[in-house]
C-alpha cells in the first residue's frame, strides 16, 4: 500500500467519518461558542469576575473528566459489545457507569462544598491589589455554590448520551447539546444582565443558566432513550436489577480504573499547571481564560475525531476486523492532524480580533493574542497526540495511556512548570509554550506504539455471556 492510500480514504470512508464525527463537533462545538458567549458576557462585567468563573470552571473541570473517564472506561466495552451485537452487555456496561458515577459524585461535592474556598485561592496571586484578589474570590465563591446543583444533571446526560454514542447514535445527543445552549444563552443575557424584568444577578445568574441547561438536556436525552427501545434495546430492563456479572465487572475495572484515575489525574495536573502559570499574576489567569476558551472553540474538531477512533475503530475490533481496524485508524489519524493544520492557520489569522469582544485591560487583550497564537501552533501536535491516545485507549491499553498521558504531564510537565514559575522570572509567554512543547515527546511515544499496533485487539471475547 502507498503512502497516499495509507494515509487517505475514499469518498465513502470521509462520509462515513464525518457522519459520526460531525454531529460531535456540532454538540461540542454549539457548547463551546455558547462557553465564549457567556464567557464574554461575564468579561464585559468586569475583569475579576471574568477570572473567579475561570478558575472555578478549572476546579470543575476535575470532576467533569472524572464522569467522562469513568464512562469512557466501561465505554470502550461498550462500543465492542455493540460492534458483535451483544445488547446484554452493553446494558450491562450502562449499569455499571451509573454505580460509578454517583461515587465520584458524592465524592465530588463533598471535596468542593468543604475546600472550595482554599483551592479558589491557590490561584489568587501576582500584582493584583488586595481589594481585586478578595473580589476575584467572592465572585468565584458565588459561582461555585450555584454550579454544584449542575453536578448531576451533567453526570445522568454523560451516563447516556455516551452510551448512545457508543451504539452509533450521535444525532440526538447533538441535538440535546444544541437544545441546552439555547436555553444556557438566552438565560445568561437574561440573568447576568437583568433584561426583560429578570434580576440583574451577574456571575450568580450565569450559574444558573448553566444549571438550569444542563437538567434540560438530561431530560431531552433520557426521555428519548426510553421512548426509542427498539432502537437502544439496552434500556429495556435496564433498571429492573441492577446486578453486574463479576467477570465483566472485574474487566471493566481492570481496563476502566487506569482510564478514569488517567483522567481525574489528567486533570488535576491541568489545574496545578495552570496555577504554575497564575503564579504570573491575574493578568496572566484572565488571559489564559480568554484564549483557552477561544482555542477550545477549534480544538472541537480534533476532540471529536477522537471520539470517532473509539466508535469507529472499537466496533471494527468488536466484530474482529483487525486489519480495517488499522487501515482506518491512520486515516482518522491523518485526517485529525490535517484539519488541525487548517483550523491552526486559521485561528492564529483570527487571534488579535477575539481578545477584543472582552471589556478588560490592552495589556490583557495583548497577552491573550499572544497566547492564542502559540496555541495555533501547538493544534497539529494536539490532534496526533490526542487521536493516538484514543487509539490506544480504543483497544484497552489503559494502563499504557495512564503512563502516557497523566504519568507524564504529573512528571514531566508539572514539575518543570512548577521550577520555571517559581524560581525563574521567565515571561507567561515563554513559559506556556515551553510547557507546551513537551508533548512532542508524547506524540513520539504515540507513533511508535500506534506503529506496533499494541492496542490491536478485542476485549469483549472474555466478558461475553
Amino acid at each position: 500500500m502507498n503512502l497516499g492510500k495509507k494515509l487517505f480514504g475514499d469518498k465513502a470512508f470521509y462520509k462515513m467519518v464525518l457522519g459520526v464525527a460531525v454531529p460531535i463537533m456540532i454538540q461540542n462545538g454549539i457548547t463551546n461558542f455558547v462557553g465564549l458567549l457567556d464567557n464574554i458576557m461575564v468579561g464585559r462585567i468586569g475583569t475579576e469576575q471574568m477570572s473567579g468563573i475561570a478558575i472555578v470552571n478549572q476546579l470543575l473541570q476535575v470532576f467533569n473528566l472524572a464522569i467522562f473517564g469513568a464512562i469512557s472506561g466501561a465505554g470502550i466495552f461498550t462500543a465492542q459489545f455493540y460492534g458483535c451485537r451483544n445488547h446484554k452487555g452493553v446494558q450491562q456496561t450502562f449499569r455499571f457507569k451509573l454505580y460509578i458515577c454517583v461515587a465520584i459524585l458524592v465524592l465530588g461535592v463533598s471535596v468542593l462544598l468543604c475546600r472550595g474556598d482554599s483551592l479558589i485561592l491557590m490561584y489568587l496571586h501576582g500584582e493584583g491589589n488586595e481589594a481585586a484578589l478578595e473580589a476575584t474570590l467572592g465572585y468565584g465563591r458565588q459561582y461555585l455554590l450555584v454550579m454544584l446543583a449542575g453536578l448531576l444533571p451533567f453526570a445522568v446526560e454523560e451516563i447516556y448520551a455516551g452510551t448512545l454514542r457508543e451504539c452509533g447514535e450521535t444525532k440526538l445527543p447533538m441535538m440535546a447539546g444544541v437544545i441546552a445552549v439555547c436555553v444556557n444563552l438566552v438565560l445568561n443575557y437574561l440573568l447576568i444582565f437583568g433584561k426583560f424584568g429578570f434580576p440583574e444577578l451577574g456571575v450568580v445568574g450565569a450559574a444558573v443558566a448553566t444549571v438550569v441547561s444542563r437538567y434540560v438536556q438530561a431530560a431531552v436525552v433520557i426521555v428519548w432513550t426510553h421512548t426509542h427501545s427498539a432502537r437502544m434495546p439496552f434500556i429495556v430492563g435496564a433498571y429492573r436489577e441492577f446486578r453486574i456479572p463479576g467477570l465483566l465487572a472485574g474487566n471493566i475495572l481492570k481496563k476502566g480504573t487506569p482510564l478514569m484515575v488517567n483522567e481525574i489525574m489528567w486533570a488535576a495536573g491541568i489545574a496545578v499547571l495552570n496555577q504554575c502559570y497564575s503564579m504570573r499574576g491575574l493578568d496572566a489567569v484572565a488571559a489564559l481564560n480568554i484564549s483557552t476558551t477561544i482555542s477550545n472553540l477549534f480544538n472541537v474538531v480534533f476532540m471529536a475525531m477522537g471520539s470517532a477512533i473509539s466508535i469507529i475503530v472499537g466496533q471494527l475490533l468488536g466484530a474482529g476486523k483487525m486489519k480495517e481496524a488499522k487501515e482506518t485508524d491512520t486515516r482518522l489519524i491523518a485526517f485529525a492532524v490535517m484539519s488541525c493544520i487548517v483550523l491552526g492557520s486559521i485561528m492564529c489569522l483570527l487571534a488579535p480580533l477575539f481578545p477584543m469582544l472582552y471589556n478588560t485591560t490592552d495589556a490583557v487583550k495583548e497577552l491573550a493574542k499572544n497566547l492564542l497564537r502559540m496555541a495555533a501552533l501547538c493544534m497539529p501536535l494536539w490532534a496526533f497526540m490526542h487521536a493516538t491516545y484514543f487509539t490506544l485507549r480504543t483497544g484497552g491499553k489503559t494502563i499504557v495511556t495512564f503512563l502516557f498521558d497523566s504519568v507524564f504531564l504529573w512528571v514531566v510537565t508539572t514539575p518543570i512548570a512548577y521550577v520555571l514559575s517559581r524560581y525563574t522570572d521567565m515571561h507567561i509567554l515563554y513559559l506556556y509554550l515551553s510547557c507546551q512543547l513537551l508533548d512532542i515527546i508524547k506524540c513520539a511515544i504515540g507513533f511508535i506504539l500506534v506503529k506496533k499496533g499494541v492496542w490491536i485487539q478485542n476485549i469483549v471475547e472474555t466478558a461475553k455471556n
